[in-house]
C-alpha cells in the first residue's frame, strides 16, 4: 500500500547513513516530504536532491542548530507531522565502566541522549499546535537487557531514551501526538561493519546471540519506522518497539 505518508512532512536526524538513510528514502517513497539533520554535507544535500527534500547541516547536540532544523521543516513545508530523531554514536572508546573516562561518557550522552531532548523539545509546539504528531525515537535492545559487549554510555544513552519516550507518550497522548521507541538489535549499518572491521571476536559475540542468525539490515529498521509513523500505528504510543531478531526473547540462543 503505497502514499502511508502522502501529505506529511518529516524530520530524520542522523539521515544520512545506515537507519536514518533507510528510513529517509522509504518515507519518501510513502509520500513524505523529508528535511534531513546530519553533518554530511555532501551527502546531505546530494540525497535532498535525490528525495526532493532539504537537509540542514545540523549537530544534534546543539540546541540552536537542532531548534533550526526544525524552524526550517516548518517555515518551508509549513507543518511538521512526524520527527524521527535517530542521530547516535558508538565510539570505540565507551567500553566498560572500568576502562571509559568521562569525556567519552558524556560525548555519547550528548550526541545520544541531550540530542532527543533536545529534538522532541524542538519538535513538540509545531505538533501541539495542530493536535497531531508521530514522534519516533530511536532506542536500542540494549535498553532492556544487559549487553553482551559492554559500551557503558551507549547503554546508559539508550535506556534514557527509552525512559524519556515512554513519559513524553504518556504525556501528550491526548493531544494527539504519539511518541515512540524504536528499539533495533544489531543492524548491518556502516557503525556495525567498523566493529567488525576493526575487533572481529567483538563483533561475532553479538551475532551468537541473535536467534535468527543474522543481523537486521537498514531496511527492515526503516519499514518498522513507517508503521509508527504512520496512521496505521494510531493506537500505539509509549511503547518499546523491538525489531532485534528475536534478542531480547532468547533465554539460549540456538548455534
Amino acid at each position: 500500500m503505497a502514499g502511508r505518508l502522502e501529505g506529511k512532512v518529516a524530520v530524520v536526524t542522523g539521515g544520512c547513513s545506515g537507519i536514518g538513510l533507510a528510513t529517509v528514502r522509504r518515507f519518501a517513497e510513502e509520500g513524505a516530504t523529508v528535511v534531513v539533520g546530519d553533518l554530511a554535507d555532501e551527502a546531505g544535500e546530494a540525497l535532498a536532491a535525490e528525495i526532493g527534500g532539504a537537509y540542514v547541516h545540523t549537530d544534534v547536540a546543539s540546541k540552536d542548530d537542532v531548534d533550526r532544523l526544525f524552524a526550517t521543516a516548518v517555515e518551508k513545508y509549513g507543518k511538521l507531522d512526524i520527527a524521527f530523531n535517530n542521530a547516535g554514536i558508538s565510539p570505540p572508546d565507551d567500553d566498560s565502566i572500568l576502562d571509559t573516562d568521562l569525556d567519552a561518557w558524556r560525548r555519547v550522552q550528548e550526541v545520544n541522549l541531550t540530542s532527543v531532548y533536545l529534538c522532541c523539545k524542538a519538535a513538540l509546539p509545531y505538533m501541539l499546535e495542530n493536535k497531531r504528531g508521530s514522534i519516533i525515537n530511536t532506542a536500542s535492545f540494549v535498553a532492556v537487557m544487559g549487553a553482551a559487549t559492554s559500551q557503558i554510555s551507549y547503554s546508559a544513552s539508550k535506556g534514557g531514551v527509552l525512559s524519556m519516550t515512554r513519559e513524553l507518550g504518556v504525556q501528550f497522548a491526548r493531544e494527539g501526538i504519539r511518541v515512540n521507541a524504536l528499539c533495533p538489535g544489531p543492524v548491518n549499518t556502516p557503525l556495525l561493519k567498523e566493529l567488525f572491521a576493526k575487533d572481529a571476536e567483538r563483533a561475532a559475540r553479538r551475532l551468537v546471540h541473535v536467534p535468527m542468525g543474522r543481523f537486521g539490515e537498514p531496511e527492515e529498521m526503516a519499514n518498522a519506522v513507517l508503521f509508527l509513523a504512520s496512521d496505521e500505528s494510531s493506537f500505539m504510543t509509549a511503547s518499546t518497539f523491538l525489531v532485534d531478531g528475536g534478542i531480547s526473547g532468547a533465554y539460549v540462543t540456538p548455534l
